[in-house]
């Protein structure tokens, strides 16, 4: 495993994959995205009754109902929004009652988020069934199997953070992948 703060301990880039004969759908990314979107699909469709939250707004829901973020712009970072787009999903999630904005009396730049008791109570059902839906999703694996392939993604997720501390935007030799 990698250590995602030292760019010098990352292991070398292989290559699996060639500019020749490459099909997108046979990428890890293709795949991985497709995956996330049909999950997405099947909690938004078991979630979101008319008028409920949709599965974008599930999410911030979720992480302040867990306590992993506080402030707009830790809650930005950890749904992988611009500030532009975050604030208007909680407009919407103002507007439905389900969180408020709250400025901080410590520092007055900062802008904390809380969720209001019909938020708490929507987002108290969202951790059993994204569950369900992704035990779903991983019928036929066995405990094993799924553990490994956590390992996996994992690996991926730590050369993916220790190329962004790089600062890789693109590949100075299109010949390599």
């Amino acid at each position: 495993m990698t250590d995602g703060n030292n760019p010098d301990s990352a292991p070398k880039p292989v290559k699996f994959y060639r500019g020749e004969g490459y099909h997108a759908e046979e990428s890890i990314g293709f795949m991985m995205k497709r995956i996330l979107s049909s999950i997405s699909q099947t909690v938004e469709g078991r979630l979101c009754e008319p008028g409920s939250p949709t599965f974008p707004q599930w999410i911030p829901l979720a992480k302040l109902s867990q306590g992993h973020v506080t402030t707009v712009a830790e809650l930005a970072r950890e749904c992988q929004l611009d500030t532009g787009a975050m604030t208007r999903l909680l407009d919407r999630l103002e507007a439905k009652d389900l969180v408020r904005r709250v400025r901080s009396q410590a520092d007055r730049r900062v802008v904390n988020i809380e969720l209001t008791d019909e938020g708490r109570a929507a987002a108290k059902d969202v951790p059993f069934y994204l569950a369900a839906v992704q035990n779903e999703y991983l019928a036929g694996f066995t405990q094993e199997e799924w553990e490994q392939l956590k390992g996996y993604l994992r690996r991926i997720l730590d050369n993916a953070q220790t190329i962004s501390a790089r600062g890789e935007t693109k590949n100075d030799d299109p010949g390599t992948p």
